[in-house]
Parts: structure tokens; C-alpha cells; sequence
């Protein structure tokens, strides 16, 4: 477990983090860009795409919540190796990593406050697949529209409604990441978004 732990991090630090970044930062400003991503080489169960973004965006002072899977010993040990950052509990977290079901409820998370919007949580979603379809985005960063296959729809309706509180999203699978920020308009697949909910 210890070699585990060790292994998977950045091996050009500086370079490698700075790429990791910018792909990052470009999947925020443009909403449902797919973006690829690597670097990091983190223990299963968790992507590429989620270990670089992890090791990239975290720190000593960023706690994490693993939902479900992403739970693991291996995880755990990895994370404290090369992040330093606490674990804590979703009401507490920064960011939070998982599938779409284990993060569930979204409730749960901090949507930041009317004088700290920022203080919100980002989830990184683990996805089995993630393709330029099915979901219509629309919004600042997107040229009049993007599709991304977002796991629902009606729960980034709601988040949409508490701008400028809410929660942002990054969704990961394999080497690849996009996001969803929570300034996105998402509709239905045709094209009709749904009345937006003041709350989750």
C-alpha cells in the first residue's frame, strides 16, 4: 500500500501541473468542451482525468469528500501522500468525488453564501462514458449552444436557480474531463428547459 501511495503523482511537477491547470480552466470557461486531461496515475477506482484534476486543484487546505467507491483505503493513503488535504464529510467539503449516485443527495453540500458565493462545493463526477451529446448547454463561455451527456437533467436545473449561489461540476472518465459551471443553463434534449426550482 505504501509503494501505492508513492507512486501516481506528478513526475515533472511544475510542468505537468501547469498543464493539468490550463485544462482545467479551459473545460470551466467553456461548458461542455471535452477536454483531455492526464499526468497523474492515481489507484483505482478513480480516472486519471479525476486523480490529475485532484492532484492539481488540492491542498492542504482543500478538504475532499469521497463518496462511495472512491472511498478506498488505496485512495485515501494516495491522496494524504501527494495532496496533503484533509478528508471530511460532503457539508464540509470543498470538493467531493464519486459516481453520480454515490454523491448523492446534492443537498448536502455547501452552495456558498450570498457573501461568499465562492465558498461552495465543486464535484467531480466519475463517469462510464462522457460524449458531445444528449444534454443542451447554454450560457456564458458557449457559442449558442454545447450538448454534453450529463447523468439528469433536473438537478442542474435547480442548481442553475440558486445563482450566484450553487454547486459547479467537473465530470471525468478516463483521460478526459468537462464541466458545467453552475452559471450553465442546461435544458432538456429537446431543447426546453424545464421551469427552474429555487431548491434542490
Amino acid at each position: 500500500m505504501l509503494a501505492d501511495a508513492l507512486a501516481g503523482g506528478f513526475d515533472t511537477p511544475a510542468t505537468q501541473s501547469a498543464h493539468a491547470f490550463r485544462s482545467v480552466m479551459e473545460a470551466m470557461a467553456r461548458p461542455g468542451a471535452i477536454q483531455g486531461i492526464q499526468g497523474g496515475a492515481p489507484p483505482a477506482p478513480l480516472s486519471v482525468a479525476a486523480g490529475t484534476v485532484l492532484l492539481t486543484l488540492c491542498d492542504t487546505d482543500t478538504p475532499i469528500y469521497l463518496a462511495g467507491k472512491a472511498d478506498h483505503s488505496d485512495v485515501r493513503a494516495w491522496l494524504a501522500f501527494h495532496t496533503g488535504a484533509p478528508l471530511t464529510g460532503p457539508s464540509h467539503a470543498m470538493f467531493a468525488i464519486g459516481d453520480w449516485d454515490a454523491l448523492m443527495p446534492l443537498s448536502s453540500y455547501p452552495i456558498g453564501t450570498s457573501e461568499y458565493p465562492d465558498r461552495s462545493t465543486t464535484l467531480i463526477v466519475e463517469c462510464a462514458e462522457l460524449e458531445a451529446n444528449g444534454t443542451t448547454l447554454r450560457g456564458p463561455g458557449i457559442n449558442s449552444k454545447a450538448m454534453l451527456s450529463l447523468p439528469e437533467t433536473r438537478a442542474f436545473q435547480d442548481n442553475r436557480a440558486l445563482f450566484p449561489l450553487g454547486l459547479d461540476f467537473i465530470f471525468t472518465c478516463g483521460d478526459r474531463l468537462a464541466a458545467l459551471p453552475r452559471s450553465t443553463v442546461v435544458s432538456r434534449s429537446h431543447g426546453e428547459a424545464a421551469p427552474a426550482q429555487g431548491a434542490f
